[in-house]
């Protein structure tokens, strides 16, 4: 990715391998994404069930496809872009009904109750596919040579000017902030999804099982 001879395929793949984490209408592909399996055949009762019982997480898939949406909005415009987040430009959090604009770390076990119950799932759900959009456009945007910068500290500091990142998660900007274009691109914007996203088709798959 840092070597800028290549920089057209390294922004090409990541296009490729990005789509694959959001919902196909997002890029109108006919292929089958790791989002699309998650909503398959998902209700709306295990779409906020929480807490679950699942070994490596107590939280809704409604809280996961959230989280990983807010970290993506933040790293890609924040860090990355030094723009405005995809949440403030279009009154998300009123179409969301909820009032958190953190990434939801450190998240009280209240909270995550509350927002499970009460986000909008079609907005949460079309704010994704904006915000994935918003990605494929900054990160397109790029010059040869820009994935090897180091961010900004004038960007982390927004991280907390914007309330995007609590201060008892401070060691969360503290990580973003030793990284380059190049590693926020490969862990908030890609692997960091396919975690959640792989977290919740377990959710669901364990969900169906007590059902039938």
């Amino acid at each position: 990715m840092k070597k800028a001879e290549q920089h057209s395929e390294a922004v090409k793949l990541f296009q490729s391998q990005h789509s694959l984490l959001h919902s196909s209408s997002m890029t109108y592909t006919t292929d089958v994404t790791l989002e699309d399996a998650v909503l398959k055949d998902l209700d709306e009762e295990s779409f906020r069930k929480y807490p679950v019982t699942n070994p490596d997480t107590k939280n809704s898939i409604v809280w996961h496809l959230w989280h990983i949406t807010r970290i993506e909005d933040i790293s890609m415009n924040i860090l990355v872009a030094n723009d405005q987040q995809v949440l403030n430009a279009r009154n998300w959090l009123e179409k969301m009904n909820i009032d958190y604009t953190h990434s939801g770390n450190d998240m009280s076990q209240k909270d995550i109750a509350k927002l499970s119950s009460n986000i909008n799932l079609h907005s949460l759900l079309a704010y994704r596919a904006s915000v994935g959009k918003q990605t494929q456009r900054v990160i397109s945007s790029l010059e040869p040579g820009q994935f090897k910068m180091q961010v900004d500290p004038a960007r982390v500091n927004r991280l907390f000017d914007e309330n995007a990142v609590m201060q008892n998660s401070k060691w969360l900007a503290d990580y973003w902030s030793k990284k380059d274009i190049a590693g926020l691109i490969l862990m908030p914007a890609t692997r960091h999804i396919f975690f959640h996203l792989n977290k919740c088709i377990r959710i669901k798959d364990k969900l169906n099982r007590k059902k039938g």
